[in-house]
């Protein structure tokens, strides 16, 4: 890899759960803004963009200095989008970041950079779950991985399912048996992103409603990356609820 990887941060302003959240104003400040600058703050030597989908997300970054590549709104996903922004940008490596992640750290995004600088043409990252009530969560998406560290499935259901506890794991079972929390992270060649655009959609990924199982049905290879961080995704009015939390602590 010849230089840092471009940071493309795919952003849809509707949300069948919160409606507009990346909009949805925090402290003043739009949800979107709040993840534009952290990134700016961890990673401020990497190329950063945003793919949008609406006027109204474009004129938000641009009055807060960030600029956007206005893109279809009718894409199926995240990556889709990115793909078509990157017509226009031409970055040889991409990373995604997700527009409702505005906690990411900086140690993710470079475990992406370093995946890619040994040459898997496409990464993300998983944490160890610590709570069952998290690892039973469909809103967390678990992930497996081969002895190499690549993806077998990603799944909204608790897997891998422990037949001898009857699927009943605890908190001390999780500690000493890592199952892995999927990080809504991604880095890509610019070639492999490119043909996952072309790729055909799937059942799985119908199903789970999660694009990366798209690459995996294709017959392609996702390299799981670890972290020990975890990035806190806003999805609903609680998770607003929790990130102003922390920023009053």
């Amino acid at each position: 890899m010849s230089q840092l990887p471009t940071i493309i941060v795919p952003a849809r302003l509707e949300s069948s759960r919160l409606e507009r959240k990346l909009l949805y104003e925090i402290n003043g400040k739009p949800l979107i803004i709040w993840t534009a600058e952290r990134i700016k703050s961890e990673a401020p030597d990497f190329p950063l963009f945003f793919a949008v989908d609406s006027s109204e997300l474009s004129e938000c970054l641009k009055s807060y200095g960030f600029d956007s590549i206005l893109t279809r709104a009718d894409h199926p996903s995240g990556t889709d989008r990115i793909a078509e922004a990157n017509e226009t940008i031409n970055a040889e490596w991409v990373i995604n970041v997700q527009g409702d992640e505005p906690l990411i750290q900086a140690s993710q995004i470079q475990t992406l950079a370093a995946s890619l600088a040994e040459g898997h043409l496409m990464a993300t990252l998983a944490t160890p779950f610590t709570e069952p009530e998290a690892f039973y969560n469909p809103n967390a998406v678990k992930v497996v991985r081969s002895l190499n560290g690549n993806a077998l499935y990603f799944s909204r259901s608790p897997i891998p399912y422990v037949r001898s506890l009857k699927g009943e794991v605890s908190t001390d079972w999780l500690l000493k048996n890592h199952c892995y929390k999927h990080i809504g992270l991604y880095g890509y060649s610019a070639e492999f992103l490119r043909s996952i655009a072309k790729m055909q959609r799937g059942q799985l990924e119908a199903l789970e409603s999660l694009e990366q199982l798209r690459i995996l049905e294709n017959g392609h290879s996702i390299y799981v990356g670890l972290s020990n961080e975890e990035t806190i995704g806003i999805d609903t009015i609680e998770d607003i609820e929790d990130f102003k939390a922390y920023l009053a602590s």
